[in-house]
């Protein structure tokens, strides 16, 4: 089963479980240097035999309903509650990557989930990365995880 698949799988897991939300794939891509706007973005950082980033980049209206269902309470604003939900989406997300990589034998690491906030910013890497992009569509909008492997 190819990385890509792999994050779907997960994703959909999460989202179902933990968030009580069903997702859907609605497009894989490569799009260089997306503007994230509006938006919050979950990072987490892998390191050891493979190098590279995770991220789950969600409008701010998208971010605010799975924060919402996550915790069972209404969240009306970008604040901790949101950064600390979001985090944690990505770290059970990269948890899932590592196992799919450490299955083939790969040593890795994960670093504390980080969050990136703002009404304009970019996300892209800083070397040479085989990427993955996978756009979700839920009953409150759409969203992407992309993962960053240094080659």
């Amino acid at each position: 089963m190819e990385l890509g698949d792999k994050i779907i799988d997960s994703a959909k897991e999460i989202f179902s479980t933990m968030i009580m939300m069903e997702i859907e794939v609605i497009g894989k891509d490569i799009e260089k240097n997306k503007i994230m706007e509006d938006s919050i973005s979950g990072v987490i950082g892998l390191a050891g035999t493979h190098k590279g980033v995770l991220a789950i980049h969600l409008p701010n209206k998208v971010a605010m309903a799975i924060t919402s269902s996550f915790l069972g309470m209404e969240v009306t604003e970008i604040g901790e509650d949101v950064e600390d939900a979001i985090g944690e989406l990505a770290n059970m997300l990269g948890g899932n990557v590592k196992t799919s990589l450490s299955e083939k034998g790969r040593d890795i690491e994960l670093s504390m989930p980080s969050t990136i906030s703002g009404h304009k910013y970019n996300f892209q890497p800083t070397k040479e990365v085989e990427k993955v992009l996978i756009n979700f569509s839920c009953e409150v909008g759409t969203f992407a995880i992309e993962l960053q492997l240094e080659n």
